[in-house]
């Protein structure tokens, strides 16, 4: 058995700087750190904090006032900030750049009275914080799921409408639900390119090079990752055995039963030690020989807030 390793893989320059954000906090600031939601989708991470002494909580009422709250690389709602800033928090905001242009795009659509349409998964933390970016009584922004969700819709002025689309999301399936908002309302306007991150496309295209190789493909990333569940669903598509999993610990025997090629990649929040792990348990499970494939390389940097730069000095 040999093992390919998908490139890239592991973590994006948004799920870095949340982090990197935490770690100085905690460096700088001798109060206790409070975390709205999971910083990023990772368990190993959220122990890792959790070890730490941060507290992640799920509500902005539960958090003391006056203490530090960090909103996580998914972002939040308008809500949640003016609560934060009614309870004298100080708001370290980890939110991904990518995320906080989805959010002025649908910011800007409320402000002008334009009925908005937004395409994600009901219940995301990213989903949750971009709609909420969309406070004008008299318009609606409408969530759809599918292309099933598009039929379904209806809408006062199609010639009054804009779309935006989740970050995390399958480019494919995202295509054919453009199409069909697109068919449905020829005067509807969104982003010159889809708003899904570059991480995320570029680590969908790796995948569906490496299932042509392939026996099997494990996915390295926790169940609630948005982006980790779109690669292993994209390799099933292509017909390859795929599992999502935590950590090496997750690995059955069974699956590699006459398995000659495994390919192994990472979900954007997924640490590169995991992937070490990984490979360290199929060398000792039977796989000889380790491949990498050549990729987009990935070296984007999103600067953390000048005040943690400055502090941390």
């Amino acid at each position: 058995m040999d093992i390919i390793l998908a490139n890239p893989r592991g973590f994006c320059a948004g799920v870095k700087r949340a982090i990197l954000i935490v770690e100085n906090a905690l460096k700088i600031y001798k109060k206790k750190i409070y975390v709205n939601h999971e910083i990023v989708h990772n368990k190993s991470i959220v122990n890792y904090f959790r070890i730490k002494g941060v507290i992640f909580v799920k509500k902005i009422s539960q958090i003391p006032n006056k203490s530090i709250v960090v909103f996580s690389a998914h972002g939040v709602s308008k809500k949640v900030e003016k609560e934060a800033i009614k309870k004298k928090l100080t708001i370290l905001n980890a939110t991904c750049p990518l995320v906080t242009k989805v959010h002025r795009e649908v910011s800007k659509s409320s402000q002008k009275g334009i009925e908005t349409i937004f395409v994600g998964h009901k219940g995301h933390p990213e989903v949750n914080g971009t709609i909420g970016q969309y406070d004008n009584n008299k318009e609606k922004i409408h969530l759809v799921q599918s292309v099933k969700d598009v039929q379904k819709l209806s809408i006062k002025n199609g010639k009054k409408l804009n779309f935006f689309t989740q970050t995390t999301l399958s480019v494919n399936e995202t295509k054919f639900i453009v199409s069909s908002l697109k068919k449905k309302f020829p005067h509807i306007k969104g982003p010159d390119k889809d708003d899904i991150c570059y991480a995320t496309t570029d680590r969908q295209k790796a995948v569906f090079k490496i299932s042509k190789i392939t026996d099997m493909l494990l996915v390295i990333g926790s169940k609630n990752s948005s982006n980790s569940n779109r690669l292993v669903e994209l390799g099933r598509e292509t017909g390859v055995f795929s599992k999502l999993i935590d950590s090496f610990v997750d690995i059955k025997k069974e699956w590699l039963h006459n398995v000659k090629y495994i390919g192994v990649t990472a979900g954007a929040s997924a640490p590169n030690i995991l992937v070490i792990e990984v490979i360290q348990y199929l060398k000792k499970l039977g796989a000889k020989r380790l491949f990498e494939m050549k990729g987009i390389a990935d070296n984007k940097i999103f600067p953390i807030p000048k005040n943690l730069i400055c502090l941390n000095r």
